[in-house]
């Protein structure tokens, strides 16, 4: 099942996907969820009665085609946002890193997050080396606490594209990253959530990034150092996953800082972040100048 979150009269409101068309989850089920949370907090019933009702061929006769909707977050606020960091090996050396021996966790703030199509904007007297990163995102779906690595993949409701946008000035003058990954609007994410029954295997989907058309990242989830369900029994060790929470997975090599010469985000740049069986995140970036 393939699940949007879409800018509606009501508010942002939660959708399903077939084909090409979409329509609200309230349509398909009465009295069904009609946000991401309310999905997320009536545990399984809820989800399966959604999968139950949400036939393509109906989706396609009672809803609308897709690019009519404006589409936001699939997660519009998680809880938390988890990040790891040097979770491909050729990431780690074109930074002249080790890669670490254990997941490397660092945090996003949830204020960050933007949906697709929106612009990623940035102060220049704040940051001047502004910097894009593929990820897989996963999605939790089932509150997880020191679970196993063979139990992790139950706890996903499932997994969509997202763009660790750095400022690389903050991160590596800061000397830790959370300030310089958490500006407001630089955490796109989208433009779908495919569920886990639809998309069962995370660990082997090709990943790319995009500046103005010019290929920068290409890798495959199987070059991750730590798969995903290594990633979410390694998190859950420590703290607590919870319904909504995102975890980003890491980016592969061919970043803007490690460029020769470095090359940074203007003002203009079209970003697109691709994964193979999710779709195409696009952002533009716009610099806020006072």
């Amino acid at each position: 099942m393939r699940l949007i979150s879409f800018h509606a009269a009501g508010g942002v409101t939660l959708g399903v996907v077939a084909d090409g068309y979409a329509i609200a989850a309230a349509r398909l089920v009465p009295d069904g969820p009609a946000t991401l949370t309310a999905l997320l907090a009536g545990g399984d019933d809820p989800l399966e009665a959604l999968r139950a009702a949400a036939d393509p061929a109906r989706i396609r006769a009672a809803g609308e085609p897709l690019e009519q909707f404006q589409l936001a977050a699939p997660v519009p606020r998680p809880g938390k946002i988890i990040a790891i960091g040097r979770n491909y090996a050729d990431h780690a050396t074109e930074g002249g890193a080790v890669a670490p021996p254990a997941p490397l966790i660092f945090a996003k703030w949830p204020s960050s997050v933007i949906g697709p199509n929106e612009a990623i904007r940035w102060d220049p007297v704040l940051t001047a080396e502004v910097d894009y990163e593929a990820e897989l995102a996963v999605v939790i779906g089932r509150r997880a606490r020191r679970i196993s690595e063979a139990d992790a993949l139950s706890h996903v409701l499932g997994y969509t594209c997202l763009n660790d946008v750095s400022a690389r000035d903050l991160q590596f003058g800061d000397g830790q990253w959370v300030r310089g990954k958490s500006l407001d609007t630089f955490c796109p994410m989208g433009p779908q959530l495919v569920t886990l029954d639809e998309l069962r295997d995370p660990n082997d989907l090709a990943i790319a990034a995009t500046v103005n058309g010019e290929k920068r990242q290409a890798a495959r989830t199987s070059e991750m150092l730590f798969s995903v369900s290594r990633i979410i029994a390694h998190c859950s060790q420590a703290f607590t996953l919870e319904p909504g929470d995102v975890i980003a997975t890491g980016t592969p090599s061919g970043v803007g800082v490690y460029r020769d010469p470095p090359t940074f985000l203007a003002d203009g740049d079209v970003i697109r972040i691709s994964i193979e069986g999710i779709g195409d995140l696009a952002n533009t970036c716009r610099i806020d100048h006072p």
